[in-house]
């Protein structure tokens, strides 16, 4: 039967969007399904700080009366100031095995943002390279971690065969404590001088200093991010939202800064694999899924490096190799004794080399998708 594509207007539209998931991935045990809580939040255009510099519109397909996929189709101004371009951007890629599905949600996408004077469709992206973004195209055996998704192994074909073509790998690497052999030695030697010969110290996170602690990571963030490919720095409102949505999964062990007299110039912000728990709660905190919760945070035996990094005038010092020796030392102290760091561009050669000086070995991949406008409108 033929595909209808509608765009979202109603509350229960937007839940029907929210929900999909849920019937695509039914037969699927790997898939974690996200709090619907959370998902309603992020998609608020009221709700989420990103629409003080970004628009979208949401679709979904139908066929017989009955959602069979969706799509997002989104400016984000900041980034295209940021990264001096004029991409237009799709996310929340969703779709049966069917390339009549998947052809007609991109050029649904592709036409709203034509309508837009991009010159090109990039993608997915849920909504920035700040939140979920890439399709999994290998590491399907392995359960996706907090803050990333697990997609069907169709799906980069579905993308291919509607035109669009790779822009962007992104990597994530694993390390376990019992790699602690296979580092090479140069990175124990530059952790260990860091504070003698640079005057430069390592902390942990304080939870009771949240609002500053983020505040100082951001800069970090802003910075040592800038010159990425498809970065696109926070806002001070889109800090304070992060901190609030992430603020419940934070581990003191696990947030690390790097001070010298005062100024902060370097962090790594590391999180419990919370999805070890929300796969237990099948979207819903209530009416019981909060006592699941808290039975399950203390098993969490994973995390995920969510990100590293050092302000440019200091990553010379040896910063980075003490955060990557504080991690191994965490490891083997709390019930967490590794995970997964990233992800990481492709293109991104020094932390690539560092992951391989730490014994690392890539387990997924992500890629990012575009189709470029030949008529550049």
């Amino acid at each position: 039967m033929s595909v209808e594509i509608r765009p979202v207007r109603s509350r229960r539209d937007l839940t029907r969007f929210i929900r999909l998931p849920w019937r695509l991935y039914d037969t699927q045990p790997l898939w974690v399904p996200p709090l619907i809580s959370e998902r309603r939040r992020h998609l608020s255009r009221r709700r989420n700080p990103f629409f003080e510099h970004a628009e979208a519109e949401y679709f979904l397909a139908w066929r017989d009366g009955v959602p069979v996929g969706r799509i997002s189709a989104h400016v984000d101004h900041r980034l295209n100031e940021a990264q001096d371009n004029r991409w237009g951007l799709f996310g929340f890629f969703e779709s049966e095995d069917d390339p009549q599905v998947a052809a007609a949600l991109l050029d649904a996408a592709d036409g709203w943002l034509r309508e837009r004077d991009r010159d090109r469709m990039v993608g997915p992206l849920d909504f920035s390279t700040n939140h979920e973004c890439g399709v999994l195209v290998e590491g399907h055996e392995r359960p996706p971690q907090i803050f990333e998704n697990w997609h069907h192994p169709y799906y980069g074909g579905l993308l291919e065969e509607a035109g669009l073509g790779k822009a962007m790998d992104l990597y994530k690497w694993e390390l376990e404590v019992s790699d602690r052999e296979k580092v090479l030695p140069v990175i124990w030697d530059l952790a260990a001088k860091l504070e003698p010969e640079h005057g430069i110290r390592l902390r942990h996170l304080d939870k009771r200093d949240l609002k500053q602690e983020v505040r100082r990571f951001s800069v970090i963030y802003n910075e040592a991010w800038e010159n990425n490919w498809g970065a696109v720095p926070l806002t001070e409102r889109e800090l304070e939202h992060l901190g609030k949505e992430i603020k419940p999964i934070l581990n003191e062990n696990w947030g690390m800064f790097a001070d010298k007299a005062g100024e902060t110039v370097g962090a790594a912000l590391t999180v419990p694999d919370f999805n070890q728990v929300l796969a237990k709660l099948n979207g819903r905190l209530l009416p019981f899924g909060w006592l699941r919760a808290l039975r399950a945070r203390d098993d969490i035996d994973r995390v995920r490096v969510f990100a590293l990094g050092v302000k440019p005038e200091y990553q010379h010092t040896g910063v980075a190799a003490a955060f990557y020796a504080e991690h191994f030392h965490m490891a083997s102290v709390t019930r967490q004794t590794g995970g997964e760091m990233g992800w990481i561009l492709e293109t991104n050669t020094a932390m690539n080399k560092a992951m391989e000086a730490m014994g690392g070995r890539i387990v997924k991949r992500y890629r990012m998708y575009e189709r470029a406008f030949r008529d550049g409108r």
